[in-house]
């Protein structure tokens, strides 16, 4: 039976028998708060970041942020095995409107199987996920989609045989719910909002373009357009910056988060290159084996002697210095 509220066609029980995930209706006083006790969510505000650079939502004392407003995106206690390995363990975070969020972690962390956890790819064995307070744990992609969820992935997702434009125009139909119509018609007022999104990314002068032929950050800054194109409250990017080159990185994620501040999305991103985490971050999510073991702004993060153990393999009583910001993560 679908939870009230929900439509009977978009929810999904979890993918194997004798799964923990709860009962529909089951009251919410039984799951676990998004920063339940013991957990290693760290309370410090987005501002707080300790490089003397002010961003995301304002902190208050001891960096506790100052609003009331619900998170645009909660989890909390969220598992998920695979046969008998605990891919995510208990993991609990919340990114607010206007955030940009880093989730990192050395290989085999959990990152991409949080990340299906949260877009509907793969259902959870325990835990939740609240959507503007709204719960869509159980939720396929294209639900998601239509409720102000976007997402990019590692590889760009763009139509080759397109134009620049029409990859745009599609998107924009597919969000109104109007992809019956061939796109060589969708012209007029939404052919002006595929030009408007397209200039945001900087890429108007591409605009007649086949997507076939651009190069791969032209290709990145398209799909940002794509996703944006959902008008979404939350955007999760999967390793954005994934065979760009360091300096095209900078500028995609620099854009990405200009743009998310402005409009106040919140960003949920996982990527391997440490310079483009420090720089873009509000505050940075570390999984290992699966759970959550540090939270906190860049520069605490940096600092961390759990994280450099886990990234560096160092003995962290040595005083050995931080962790270095020009470092790659492995996926």
């Amino acid at each position: 039976m679908s939870p009230p509220g929900r439509p009977k066609d978009e929810y999904r029980s979890a993918q194997h028998e004798g799964s923990p995930v709860r009962p529909p209706g089951r009251p919410e006083d039984e799951y676990p708060s998004a920063q339940h006790e013991g957990s290693p969510v760290s309370a410090v505000g987005a501002r707080d970041r300790g490089d003397g650079e002010a961003r995301g939502p304002p902190a208050g004392p001891e960096g506790a942020r100052l609003t009331t407003a619900a998170p645009v995106l909660a989890v909390a206690g969220l598992v998920r095995a695979f046969g008998g390995v605990v891919a995510v363990r208990d993991v609990s975070f919340d990114v607010q409107a206007g955030e940009i969020v880093a989730l990192i972690g050395p290989n085999g962390a959990g990152k991409t199987t949080c990340f299906n956890l949260i877009h509907g790819q793969v259902a959870p064995d325990a835990g939740r996920v609240l959507f503007a307070g709204e719960r869509i744990d159980g939720l396929p992609p294209h639900a998601l989609a239509r409720r102000g969820v976007g997402r990019t992935f590692q590889v760009a997702a763009t139509v080759a045989s397109m134009t620049v434009r029409e990859n745009v125009e599609l998107a924009l139909a597919a969000h109104a719910g109007d992809t019956w119509r061939p796109v060589g018609r969708l012209d007029g007022p939404r052919r002006a909002a595929a030009d408007a999104l397209l200039e945001r990314v900087g890429m108007t002068r591409l605009a007649d373009q086949g997507c076939g032929t651009l190069a791969y950050g032209d290709a990145k800054r398209v799909e940002l357009a794509i996703a944006l194109a959902g008008a979404p409250k939350l955007l999760l990017m999967d390793e954005p910056t994934a065979g760009m080159a360091p300096r095209s990185r900078q500028r995609l994620m620099g854009l990405a988060a200009e743009l998310a501040r402005r409009d106040g999305i919140a960003v949920l991103f996982t990527e391997h290159d440490m310079d483009v985490v420090f720089a873009t971050a509000d505050r940075v999510l570390v999984l290992d084996r699966g759970a959550l073991i540090a939270a906190g702004p860049p520069a605490a993060i940096r600092a961390d002697p759990r994280v450099r153990a886990v990234y560096l393999g160092e003995d962290t009583d040595d005083g050995s210095a931080p962790l270095n910001a020009g470092r790659s993560a492995a996926r």
